[in-house]
């Protein structure tokens, strides 16, 4: 018997069937063991020794590896073709090694597709384990341990609140930390554009003024209302004719078929998807066979794969979209280096694979590589300008056609932020026309700052700088969202206060290992070392050897010199200059009661960083860190807001160490509202309504218990009869309906997130087929874990649960539910035969279970779940 290793039970299962029967096909599920997340994994002082442990969710199952092991005559290894899957097949030899279970013959086979073909054909060529591939993953996993594990110490310790930092990660943030500085620095520059609206031979088009008496205008030329008025006078005053037409023939090529990054790109772009949801999608396609390899650098295609892509295009078009040479890209990327072909279909005969989100990335996939080897897009570009009588003022349109669509006719790349000035076809016109003027429109501008990276953006800067690796990119995100660095909002990243102050203190304290160059250099060196021309613990001694003293320098300082130095390094972020000339550390407190001496300055809290007087505890001012300035949201200021229209009482606006809020009455009677952030026009009726808060809106229609409205820890809800449903904004807690109220709340109960506290899915990947219930990852006390509803199964320490398939919940459902309830279930279940043997209550114990029963019955409805669920997949 062959023993084959794959990761998932989803590449075994597909795989086996290419196999012969003396060929059994078993899953790692992942990686197998990792270093243990405690100090001394990692060994500096003894040569970078690594201390390595077995998942302990991972000793069964391999357990069933290292007995077959025992009987086979060849160990194929058989995991992904790129760093991560040289390192599992690693870790699975060495640990059959230790167990004295390996057979005699051990090969590593690799394949770029899960299809008959590709899958045979790497059986006959086998090779041996790459080591300096392996020897690149050593010096990446121990970097990331030595850099985390000696950093996160000295961030707990000197910098409250903070949670982690990480090699990658933390540059990341960086970048998303200092496009938020670019904006808040930013300062807007009006100016005017001035558009003659004309028409000629019955067709109208738009004309721009580029020059005014005689002067070339540029962007800013017209700076205010007085100038631009004048202009839009000359031009409704002269006569225009055209001067000139000017015709210029375009070519557009195809962009090359998709790699990790650029899939990652377009698929936020058109399709509106996470990184992490697009990687596990892809995941399910490549495992169904229908896709290459997904983790990949290249752009490149496999010479037999670009002949039956021609065909395929030959079929569904004329001649003239087939070039006459196949074409041939290579990457452009900063230290691209994995010899995997680029993401494309494995059949192109099949334009369908997958439903719902699967099927949709599928198609952007397939148009994507159909594209890429079709004929260029023949377009053209006219330009016409127009003259008054005076030659001082000019107009200019153009327009674009297309010629000929060639590739354009399948796929069309998107673009992050684009202005698109060349729009549609102009009039046929020749020089001496006099196209009528029908309007003169001269509109206001305002230059915009740049823009807040969304996903797609951020991965494509990640690439561009040559931070990390494309395969890696979905979880680096997703870390700074689990750690509340960044947050989402219209799918662009804002930086939350405590990304904020973790990268002023990296940027103060390390500022080498948070410099793009840097971390773009070590990966240059990583990549030295998986070529094999350098010994991967040299790397490590030079990384250790200046990293470890300026981690020591850094603990030895006090928490309040920290402080002090963060004052001082984000004084004009902190304080910047005030319009009256005034010291902006002056306390606004100290300054109204006559206090002297009131300076502000940065302070480190339990919860944070804050800004506080140096006259404490006599004044009590503070306001939050990511109030520069001392402004509240909104630019508001603290103080008397108006009267209670009810009660006549002072509604107080404040700012607290958690941010703006109101307050009415004082002591302990005195009723308090944080002010929510989504109030963009917060005044004294928005006061007057948070402070009444609960809204009670009306008797549920099936039980006569109250509905209310609330703002809770969490965001606003709705609650009734000790059941919860989430609102989306402040707004809908005093704007929702009884009619609305009921049916969220029976949304929630429908997805079993009616109890308070409850959290909402992870994913949800389908329905169980035994069983019948719905699977879902959902976020646990103890870590994520899979259910169908009946049985519950932890997700397994290195499997990220985002990226989860249907298969891999399927068979860790089963085999969770083969080794039988637990021993605390089992006990609970014996309680009723106990309450059953006493004659008094016997006759109400089935009243209740009655309402299990109802529950019960109720299960099905939840299959309505998934399409709900997917919807807000995709935001």
């Amino acid at each position: 018997m062959q023993l084959v290793i794959v990761e998932s039970p989803a590449k075994a299962k597909t795989i086996e069937k290419y196999l012969g029967a003396d060929f059994k096909v078993l899953a790692s599920y992942g990686h197998v063991r990792d270093l243990p997340p405690k100090d001394g994994s990692v060994k500096p002082e003894d040569d970078f020794a690594m201390e390595w442990e077995l998942y302990r969710d991972k000793q069964s199952r391999f357990k069933e590896i290292a007995d077959a092991a025992k009987g086979a005559s060849r160990l194929v290894l058989a995991t992904d073709p790129d760093r991560e899957g040289e390192a599992i097949s690693w870790h699975v030899q060495e640990l059959l090694k230790k167990r004295k279970s390996l057979p005699a013959k051990v090969d590593r086979v690799t394949f770029n597709a899960i299809t008959k073909t590709a899958v045979l054909d790497a059986m006959a060529k086998p090779r041996e384990l790459d080591q300096p591939l392996i020897d690149a993953y050593l010096a990446r996993r121990a970097l990331d341990y030595l850099f985390g594990f000696t950093l996160s110490p000295v961030l707990w310790r000197k910098l409250p609140g903070a949670k982690s930092a990480g090699r990658v990660q933390s540059v990341a943030l960086r970048l998303i930390v200092e496009r938020e500085r670019e904006i808040e620095a930013f300062r807007a520059e009006e100016y005017w554009s001035v558009v003659a609206r004309m028409q000629h031979d019955g067709t109208e088009f738009d004309a721009r003024l580029v020059r005014f008496r005689g002067e070339k205008l540029e962007r800013l030329s017209l700076g205010a209302e007085g100038i631009a008025m004048e202009a839009k006078a000359a031009v409704e005053a002269g006569r225009f004719t055209v001067e000139g037409v000017e015709t210029k023939p375009l070519k557009r090529n195809p962009a090359p078929p998709f790699t990790t990054s650029t899939l990652q790109q377009e698929a936020a772009r058109k399709l509106g998807f996470s990184a992490q949801h697009t990687m596990r999608l892809a995941q399910s396609l490549y495992e169904a066979g229908a896709i290459t390899y997904m983790r990949t650098d290249g752009v490149q295609m496999d010479p037999g794969a670009i002949m039956a892509l021609r065909d395929a295009i030959a079929v569904r078009y004329d001649a003239a979209y087939l070039p006459e040479k196949p074409r041939f890209y290579s990457t452009k990327a900063k230290n691209a280096q994995e010899a995997h072909e680029a993401i494309r279909p494995t059949d192109f005969t099949k334009e369908r694979s997958g439903a719902g989100d699967e099927g949709r990335l599928y198609d952007l996939i397939f148009k994507r590589a159909m594209a890429s080897q079709m004929a260029t897009a023949q377009l053209e570009r006219t330009t016409v300008t127009l003259r008054d009588p005076t030659g001082q003022h000019e107009l200019r349109a153009t327009g674009q056609v297309i010629r000929f669509p060639g590739f354009l006719a399948v796929y069309q790349e998107g673009l992050d932020d684009s202005e698109d000035e060349d729009g549609g076809l102009l009039p046929v016109m020749k020089a001496g026309d006099c196209p009528a003027k029908r309007a003169v429109d001269a509109t206001q501008h305002f230059t915009q700052p740049p823009p807040r990276f969304s996903e797609a953006s951020l991965v494509k800067r990640l690439e561009e700088l040559g931070i990390g690796r494309p395969s890696t990119y979905a979880s680096t995100i997703q870390t700074l969202r689990d750690r509340s660095y960044v947050r989402m909002e219209k799918n662009r990243f804002f930086a939350e206060e405590s990304g904020r102050l973790l990268t002023a203190f990296l940027e103060r304290f390390f500022p080498t290992y948070v410099a793009y160059d840097f971390t773009a250099g070590m990966e240059d060196e990583l990549d030295v070392v998986s070529d094999g021309r350098e010994e991967y613990k040299r790397l490590l001694e030079r990384f250790w050897k200046d990293f470890k003293p300026k981690a020591d320098e850094v603990m030895e300082k006090l928490p309040s010199e920290v402080t002090e130095a963060l004052d001082e390094y984000l004084s004009d972020f902190l304080f910047p200059p005030k319009e009256d000339g005034s010291d902006p550390r002056d306390c606004p407190l100290c300054a109204a009661e006559g206090r002297a001496n009131g300076r502000l300055s940065l302070r480190g809290g339990r919860f944070g960083a804050f800004v506080a007087c140096a006259n404490y505890p006599e004044c009590k001012y503070t306001r939050r860190f990511a109030q520069p300035g001392g402004e509240g949201e909104g630019g508001a200021e603290d103080g008397v807001m108006g009267q209670h229209p009810e009660t006549g009482e002072d509604i107080h606006r404040k700012t607290g160490r958690f941010g703006p809020y109101v307050q009415m009455g004082d002591g302990k009677e005195a009723k308090r509202a944080s002010i929510p952030k989504d109030l963009d026009d917060f005044d004294l009726d928005w006061a007057v309504k948070l402070l009444d808060l609960p809204r009670i809106i009306g008797a549920h229609p099936d039980t006569g218990m109250e509905i209310e409205a609330n703002i809770g820890r969490y965001g606003p809800y709705l609650r009734h009869d000790g059941k919860y449903g989430k609102l989306s904004n402040t707004r809908e807690v005093f704007e929702v309906g009884m009619n609305r109220a009921v049916d969220i709340l029976a949304q929630a109960a429908t997805r079993g997130g009616a109890a308070r506290g409850k959290a909402e899915p992870i994913a949800t990947l389908g329905t169980h087929p035994v069983s019948g219930g719905e699977i879902k990852v959902m976020p646990g006390r103890y870590g994520p874990y899979i259910t169908d509803g009946t049985t519950n199964a932890n997700v397994p320490r290195d499997a990220k649960p985002e990226e989860v398939t249907l298969e891999t919940a399927i068979a860790l459902i089963d085999a969770r539910a083969a080794k039988g309830p637990a021993k605390g279930k089992a006990k609970k279940k014996a309680a009723p035969k106990k309450a059953a043997a006493k004659k008094a209550p016997a006759k109400k114990a089935p009243a209740k279970k009655a309402p299990a029963k109802t529950a019960a019955k109720k299960a099905p409805a939840k299959k309505k779940a998934p399409a709900k669920k997917a919807a807000s997949a995709t935001n």
